[in-house]
């Protein structure tokens, strides 16, 4: 780490480094859940929430790269070994087993609000003490916020599109 950034920074940073890594772990692990349920979803909506899977995948690569960067500026090493990852991370990929759209989205879902979790921490964590990094967890954690909205909404929609469909068929 560089001098300045060790001397106007007030965080622990081997607490710092590890909370980093776990974030970066379950940004891996995010990047996978979201590209691999774009390759196997079924039902509903598919194409457009297929577009919106792997729009957040690379969001999702994005914030490894940032993460990665930080990691990195601060002295630490990223997790290097993908095997590693689940070891890591607090929030766990799931992998879907049901390939229908709404169940998928519920375990992304379930993804988004542990990584909201995850970001609120390190904002709470570096607020005023590191500058740097809480702008870098803010920016991530607007990002997951996002992608909980965009969520809710399509499932909404599937819901009142079932709905709907039912009331048409009576």
């Amino acid at each position: 780490m560089g001098q300045m950034a060790e001397k106007i920074s007030k965080v622990d940073h081997e607490e710092l480094l590890k909370i980093l890594n776990t974030a970066f772990a379950e940004e891996w692990l995010a990047y996978y859940q979201y590209w691999i349920g774009a390759q196997v979803a079924k039902g509903p909506m598919r194409s457009t929430i297929v577009a919106e899977f792997l729009k957040h995948a690379n969001e999702e690569l994005s914030h490894a790269q940032l993460l990665s960067d930080r990691i990195i500026q601060l002295g630490g090493t990223p997790v290097i070994d993908p095997a590693d990852w689940q070891k890591h991370a607090l929030c766990k990929y799931e992998a879907p087993a049901d390939e229908f759209i709404v169940a998928i989205l519920e375990q992304n879902l379930d993804a988004e609000r542990c990584a909201i979790s995850r970001y609120q921490q390190i904002c709470e964590m570096t607020g005023g003490k590191d500058f740097e990094t809480f702008h870098m967890s803010r920016h991530i954690l607007q990002d997951e916020l996002e992608h909980e909205q965009d969520i809710e909404d399509f499932m909404e929609d599937i819901k009142t599109a079932m709905e709907h469909a039912c009331k048409c068929g009576k």
